[in-house]
């Protein structure tokens, strides 16, 4: 079966095509198709947002969707960024501007700075709608290190790890991320249904 992947992310994509790999699900994003189709996210929620992507990619194409939203919550800033994490410093603000901004905040709180990152992925073809999440729990540090990873991925330091995300190499990543553990419940759920 082909899904369609609602994202434009080459890194989510390079991570979920790695977890759909070998199965019978041919997974294909709005990058490949060349489509840069934006979605606004205006759910309270992380599932609220994917359901909003999902829908938005079906409705264009009437294909089967995979959509996802994910972010960071950080204990000591009450679960922010949460589902603003991607625009966490402004509109268009790039990576680097959401780490910085973070580790402002974090200056004059006490270490260490617990926080998770949390994945809720979707599938929806019309009728059907399935849904799975997974998170990853570690703490944020105050300087970024790392080139492999992307958003948060360089100031995160998953527990019972020394390395940030960024320091892991791409399969260590995939075994243990947030979004890896949701798109494998997923794929679990999809492959069960027999679709």
């Amino acid at each position: 079966m082909k899904i369609i992947f609602a994202t434009q992310n080459r890194g989510k994509v390079q991570e979920v095509k790695a977890i759909f790999d070998g199965s019978q699900f041919e997974i294909i994003s709005l990058y490949d198709l060349g489509n840069n189709m934006d979605v606004e996210e205006t759910g309270a929620t992380f599932s609220e947002n994917a359901f909003l992507k999902a829908k938005a990619v079906y409705d264009h194409y009437k294909e089967p969707v995979l959509a996802d939203d994910s972010g960071l919550m950080i204990e000591q800033l009450d679960g922010r960024p949460g589902v603003i994490s991607a625009r966490y410093a402004g509109e268009n603000c790039t990576y680097e501007d959401n780490n910085l901004k973070v580790i402002e905040e974090l200056l004059e709180l006490p270490e260490p700075h617990k926080a998770k990152f949390v994945s809720t992925a979707i599938f929806y073809d019309g009728k059907n709608t399935f849904e799975a999440a997974g998170e990853l729990h570690g703490i944020i540090i105050k300087e970024q290190r790392g080139t492999n990873g992307f958003g948060y991925d360089p100031v995160f330091i998953p527990d019972g790890y020394e390395k940030t995300i960024s320091e892991l190499d791409f399969e260590e990543k995939n075994k243990i991320s947030h979004r890896a553990k949701s798109f494998e419940k997923l794929k679990e759920i999809l492959t069960q249904k027999n679709l």
